[in-house]
């Protein structure tokens, strides 16, 4: 694995996301639908929020509140984000620090992406099939 390959060789593109004023019952919905561990809350197509499996934990399960709470009111709204060109290596290390799962990708201002440690163990997963495939 390429540490120093940009973050856009590892990310993924597609999107998931609802609405603020969705209900947590809905979000996990889709989270299970797309069988997926976090989603982006957009607003007026813009990304305004994030919500992880975490969230729920730490956010609705322990504090009691109903499913039928807001997104709004449990999301992340300070998204902490990197540049697509931004190296894998530096994004673990961000990441490290932060003690978060998943990162938002941007492009000047814009979500293009996601990655996830999942993101990571899948690319590994591919290149020891591609050098078990070489044998």
């Amino acid at each position: 694995m390429d540490t120093n390959a940009p973050i856009k060789v590892y990310m993924t593109r597609k999107l998931i996301g609802v609405e603020p004023d969705d209900t947590i019952k809905r979000a996990c919905e889709v989270m299970v639908e797309f069988d997926i561990g976090s989603l982006v809350v957009i607003e007026n197509g813009e990304v305004v929020g994030f919500f992880t499996k975490s969230d729920i934990i730490r956010r609705v399960v322990i504090p009691g509140l109903p499913n039928t709470t807001p997104v709004k009111d449990i999301m992340s709204s300070e998204l902490i984000t990197v540049d697509s060109n931004t190296p894998l290596r530096e994004v673990l290390d961000l990441m490290a620090k932060k003690g978060i799962k998943h990162m938002l990708i941007r492009e000047g201002r814009r979500i293009v992406g996601i990655f996830s440690l999942s993101d990571l163990l899948t690319a590994s997963r591919r290149r020891l099939e591609t050098a078990i495939a070489a044998e």
